[in-house]
């Protein structure tokens, strides 16, 4: 793993703005997100992290599990409005840009050039460049930003996300959901954690994310926005498709296969 002078520096900034680190939706995979559901409450772009979001970490290919998932994902926000950021792929330590043009490949979808790692406000400059670019530009409220790591990806989420004026509209910042629950001032993407992993990396330090964030939720959080997270789970989460359980083979049909 590279060195990522900006990642160290979080928990620095966490002392001073503790909810930095917390996600608004929590999934075990990328499985668990309606698309559609997120399209229909004005959604409009989705950043992704690859390691042990969408592959196997330093490896190119899409989790096969993953297939139907990211389809879904690509026809419901369209060509070019799902972008890969990795602190590899397409990070000044890729040398000629060869594997953001692997990962691009695999995964048809752009890996975003950048010579600051997440969650740099760097990086984040060069994210709104890219969607401000696009045709029909994008804004930081209408992305969701999904990664597996609290201390990058949803803390770099949340980095983009600013406060809301007093006396705002609701309607003009989608501040109220379907229940009629107000959020909490700050509008910007929002931070999809993903808690499982397709390949045990960096425990320790995932250990030391997951500290982090209970005491956060213990000792910070208000009720207003525990009941705003609550909410947003309820909306856009779904459970994971069912898994073929293995078959238990009795003692008897076990000695008829062995004799066979």
């Amino acid at each position: 793993m590279p060195f990522n002078l900006p990642g160290v520096l979080v928990p620095l900034h966490l002392l001073v703005h503790p909810r930095l680190v917390l996600p608004g939706i929590v999934v075990r995979d990328i499985r668990q997100l309606d698309f559609p559901a997120l399209y229909k409450a004005g959604y409009r772009g989705a950043v992704f992290d690859k390691d042990n979001c969408l592959t196997i970490p330093h490896e190119d290919r899409l989790v096969p599990e993953l297939a139907e998932a990211w389809r879904e994902c690509r026809e419901t926000f369209g060509p070019g409005n799902v972008l890969i950021v990795s602190n590899t792929a397409g990070s000044h330590l890729d040398a000629g840009e060869i594997e953001a043009e692997s990962v691009s490949h695999h995964l048809s979808a752009p890996v975003l050039r950048h010579s600051s790692l997440k969650p740099s406000y760097a990086c984040i400059k060069s994210i709104r460049a890219y969607f401000a670019s696009l045709p029909r530009p994008v804004r930081d409220e209408e992305l969701i930003i999904v990664g597996d790591r609290l201390l990058t990806d949803v803390v770099m989420a949340n980095r983009m996300s600013r406060r809301i004026p007093d006396g705002t509209p609701s309607e003009k910042t989608g501040l109220l959901d379907d229940d009629g629950l107000r959020r909490p001032g700050r509008v910007g993407p929002l931070a999809v954690w993903t808690e499982g992993l397709w390949k045990r990396e960096n425990l320790a330090l995932r250990a030391l994310e997951r500290g982090m964030l209970r005491g956060v939720e213990r000792w910070v959080l208000q009720p207003q926005e525990a009941a705003w997270r609550e909410s947003l789970q309820h909306r856009f989460v779904k459970p994971l498709p069912a898994e073929d359980a293995p078959v238990k083979e009795g003692w008897l049909r076990k000695m008829v296969r062995r004799f066979r």
